[in-house]
């Protein structure tokens, strides 16, 4: 059973919450970052993508980044932006994005329970993003973004989510994207024992949802630690991660979509041969907001046109969890065979654009790409990243958009003192 347990977070001043809160750091690029941090000395993304404090000339990777960002996180801590709680304990977290609501617990998930698969993951990572973490955790001595994480269901859990959620909160903020945070520390000893024991006595398995490079990273260095000092106490801070963990029923996915910025060696004519063999087409009159209406079901954009594209019923569909997902499908039997995007975690030809844009920003991006073509994809379900994940797979890259986006610099995580 899983182990779960309450730490002593670095949190912000309540009255600097919202100010202090920032988007996760690998989702904008250095330019997006410099613009979201002016004229806000708190942001932490002073702490996270530190580059945007030094010259344009500074290397995004380059170690004074990361000793910038540990100075960063220190002066927080000295002007008492920050403040490290007390004693251990969870808290809870709540993020509201119109009619969607969901409620989870803070706390750390153990290293060595990812290492064996009781935490389960289920995308590949890439090594330099994993390195990139690696050096922000060892130099800055903290973990300063949750990774998100999920168990399924549980009564007695999700009951103590509820009955603390109806207590008024220890924080809350809209954020500019008008997303609605919410966040309660757990102050009795006796509640912080019982959320910890369930946990160890009934939930099985916790699953990685979005931060493989986070929680990648967070083994590496707990496992760096382990070697270097062989008689490191099993409860080191440097053995566990930072998580916000929800019920499966209460995650939100949206659609990960793609874009091809060229068709190959194809003509405009072969490509939509192709297409038409795999799929039936129609115009498409009315566009959705977010994704296609159903599963099997992909939107089109080709030469400013937007077409509706249903999967032939002659078309296999394979029996593993992997290979029945839209975005398997969709890569292994036209992407990879006609487009050649054999691999589309490194392949430049390929971009993929999350679903919370819609199908105006798909379009928008499409349109610096006048030769290729855009997929407007159904979004994977939590319950196929469960059988994924359960069943020791792996995704194709960018399959899952969960949404809203938990905020950096609510809870941070101390390995060291700053």
């Amino acid at each position: 059973m899983a182990i779960y347990r309450p730490f002593r977070a670095l949190r912000p001043d309540p009255a600097l919450a919202s100010r202090v809160a920032s988007l996760p750091y690998d989702v904008m690029d250095t330019e997006e970052a410099r613009a979201l941090v002016e004229g806000n000395p708190y942001s932490f993304l002073r702490v996270t993508r530190a580059e945007v404090e030094l010259g344009e000339e500074v290397e995004p990777h380059a170690l004074e980044v990361y000793e910038y960002a540990q100075a960063k996180l220190r002066s927080f801590v000295e002007k008492g932006v920050l403040v490290q709680d007390s004693a251990e304990r969870f808290y809870v977290y709540q993020l509201v994005m119109g009619e969607h609501r969901q409620t989870g617990f803070v706390g750390l998930a153990s290293c060595a329970e990812y290492d064996k698969g009781i935490v389960r993951k289920h995308e590949f990572t890439r090594p330099d993003k994993e390195l990139d973490r690696v050096n922000h955790i060892t130099t800055v001595g903290a973990q300063t973004g949750p990774v998100l994480l999920a168990y399924r269901s549980q009564p007695d859990l999700d009951a103590l989510l509820e009955q603390i959620s109806a207590q008024p909160p220890t924080l809350a903020f809209e954020a500019t994207d008008g997303i609605e945070h919410r966040c309660w520390e757990i102050t009795d000893d006796a509640t912080n024992q019982s959320i910890a024991a369930l946990f160890r006595e009934h939930v099985a398995l916790i699953y990685v949802a979005d931060g493989h490079h986070r929680s990648a990273a967070a083994s590496r260095v707990a496992q760096a630690r382990r070697q270097a000092e062989p008689h490191l106490s099993s409860e080191d801070p440097s053995q566990f991660f930072l998580s916000v963990v929800f019920p499966h029923n209460q995650m939100q996915i949206l659609p990960y979509h793609r874009l091809v910025h060229d068709l190959g060696d194809l003509s405009a004519a072969a490509f939509l041969s192709h297409v038409d063999q795999m799929f039936v087409r129609e115009p498409l009159q009315d566009l959705p907001k977010l994704s296609p209406p159903m599963p099997r079901c992909f939107d089109l954009f080709f030469q400013k046109t937007w077409w509706r594209l249903r999967l032939r019923p002659e078309v296999e569909i394979p029996n593993d969890p992997v290979g029945r997902l839209d975005v398997s499908l969709l890569q292994d039997r036209f992407l990879a065979p006609v487009l050649g995007i054999v691999d589309p975690r490194r392949d430049k030809r390929i971009s993929f654009v999350g679903g919370i844009r819609g199908y105006q920003g798909l379009e928008a991006m499409a349109s610096r790409h006048p030769e290729g073509v855009a997929w407007a994809c159904y979004p994977t379900s939590v319950e196929e990243l469960l059988e994924v994940a359960e069943a020791g797979h792996v995704m194709p890259p960018k399959s899952t958009w969960f949404e809203p986006k938990l905020r950096s610099g609510l809870f941070v995580h101390l390995l060291r003192r700053p």
